[in-house]
């Protein structure tokens, strides 16, 4: 009976894990990232952190229309995710000038029909924030089972 009851708890933990896919785009080989995912029903969170634990690159898939505001004299880099182009932003801190804002971005981009990303890069530094905004380039939109997806 003890064996029976170990059986069907790990072929339903099995099945459990099965369920699990990840849902985040591929990090490119090499890139020393890692995903930390949280998932909802209309929404992911992806967040990519290095080795050391620092949280450099968010990525949000979304059934709904981000809807910021990204000033043009803002505008930065050029940039693309999953296939589509894009401008990076600088943040707006109401005109302060705060240290570590040189090398932080945000961006959002329109997928398809109730398709959306919101993406941020937190970078140490000038220099790092290049390489995330090359890695971004690289990402797919991931597999993402949204509501409202294909809507």
């Amino acid at each position: 009976m003890r064996r029976v009851a170990c059986v069907l708890l790990l072929s339903g933990s099995a099945a459990v894990s099965a369920q699990q896919v990840a849902q985040c785009p591929q990090l490119p080989p090499g890139s020393g990232l890692q995903w930390q995912e949280q998932a909802q029903n209309d929404f992911i969170v992806c967040k990519a952190t290095t080795a050391d634990g620092r949280t450099v690159l968010n990525v949000m898939l979304t059934a709904r229309d981000p809807a910021l505001t990204l000033n043009r004299p803002l505008r930065a880099e050029k940039g693309s995710f999953a296939g589509e182009d894009l401008y990076w932003y600088r943040l707006d801190m109401g005109g302060r000038d705060l240290p570590g804002l040189e090398s932080r971005r945000i961006t959002t981009v329109k997928l398809a029909k109730n398709r959306y990303a919101q993406i941020w890069i937190d970078a140490g530094d000038v220099s790092e924030l290049a390489t995330l905004q090359q890695v971004t380039g690289q990402l797919g939109d991931g597999n993402t089972g949204l509501a409202g997806n294909g809507q």
